[in-house]
């Protein structure tokens, strides 16, 4: 999929802007605080409805603005396709072909991305919300049913959540109800984990043969999802409701107690382990940002492979926090394959011939110039 052209009101420190694009790589150049950051973040935001740097979508609209706009023309296999997402503070509205689609799940998926940021690194050594997170937003891309699950996990979860917070309170003891919750919680539950099981599986093996040929051999990566249900990726679904519901009833008194829901993928992780050493905690630096690497370019493969085109790849001010062999590692993996946005302080370290042919936007204080 290629992005035709894109155009900004509103957004950010961008009153107004219109780009169009020509060739696979874009890249953006400016001192830190002009606004690069921020156009690769509205391309995510325009595929994902969501940013990746904030939960706040009023942080994405212009501060003397009532609302936010992006949109895009994208070159699809089957054609062209004109996106657009508009933010306001009651909530966003998304067009496909000048059509409103009433759910945003219905929405995402029309556009492809992999962001690549140095923030990525928590990916490996982050927090397990934001492996979580990555999993969904990935999931999500190309399985927009995913989505519309998830949404659905979250507001059954809340409201089970306060039934064992007035239970454990003495403001309720209504077990029944709490059976309802069990079974609707269990049936999504169900769904979420065997779409993260594949996911997982599949990411593994573009992950692996990848990091092999980054390391010439040395090294072998995997990756573990790390469940808190006792629901494994051989139940068949019938059987793997029954196992949720059978450990619901085992650990309520626990979350009765604590007030809260203790097992299902709102709790789980994944963990990676080069040569078998769990490289969240064990692995140096360099190990850390190779396994970041071979995810991201796996994501690349794992999309093409379930959409039939590659995606769009955001790197943004990433180059320069990878070594020489690996920039040219990436580079080699997407060149004249995978339109690409780069956002950097500078072009001096970028010697790579692919970046040499790139169209160049220099930007300042929410302006961009010198397109060629």
């Amino acid at each position: 999929m290629f992005l035709k052209n894109l155009s900004l009101t509103n957004y950010r420190n961008y009153k107004s802007l219109s780009l169009s694009f020509e060739g696979p790589i874009q890249l953006f150049i400016g001192n830190n605080a002009q606004g690069k950051t921020n156009v690769l973040e509205s391309i995510y935001v325009l595929a994902l409805a969501k940013s990746h740097r904030t939960p706040r979508d009023k942080e994405l609209i212009a501060w003397d603005a009532d609302f936010a706009a992006v949109r895009s023309d994208v070159l699809r296999r089957y054609g062209s396709v004109r996106l657009e997402l508009q933010l306001t503070a009651k909530g966003k509205r998304a067009k496909i072909n000048g059509m409103e689609q009433q759910k945003l799940s219905a929405y995402v998926g029309a556009l492809n991305v992999v962001m690549f940021a140095p923030e990525d690194l928590s990916i490996v050594k982050g927090a397990p919300a934001q492996r979580r997170r990555f999993i969904d937003m990935e999931i999500g891309q190309v399985s927009p049913m995913y989505l519309y699950y998830l949404s659905n996990y979250n507001k059954v979860l809340a409201q089970r959540n306060q039934l064992l917070k007035d239970l454990a309170m003495k403001k309720s003891h209504s077990l029944e109800m709490l059976a309802i919750w069990n079974t609707q919680l269990a049936d999504l539950a169900v769904k979420l984990l065997r779409k993260r099981f594949e996911f997982i599986r599949k990411l593994e093996m573009w992950a692996k043969e990848i990091h092999t040929g980054i390391t010439d051999g040395r090294e072998t990566l995997s990756l573990h999802y790390e469940n808190s249900s006792p629901v494994t990726e051989e139940l068949a679904v019938e059987q793997a409701v029954d196992v949720m519901l059978a450990a619901y009833e085992e650990v309520r008194d626990r979350e009765i107690m604590r007030g809260s829901t203790l097992i299902g993928p709102h709790r789980d992780d994944f963990s990676l382990k080069v040569n078998g050493m769990d490289v969240q905690t064990y692995g140096s630096q360099g190990q850390q940002r190779t396994s970041a690497l071979s995810i991201k370019l796996a994501e690349i493969e794992l999309i093409k492979e379930e959409v039939g085109e590659y995606p769009v790849l955001l790197l943004d001010d990433v180059l320069s926090e990878l070594d020489e062999h690996r920039q040219t590692l990436l580079l080699e993996t997407i060149q004249d394959r995978v339109q690409t946005f780069v956002s950097t302080t500078g072009v001096e370290g970028l010697k790579h011939q692919v970046l040499q042919q790139a169209s160049r936007f220099y930007v300042k204080e929410g302006r961009i110039s010198g397109e060629r």
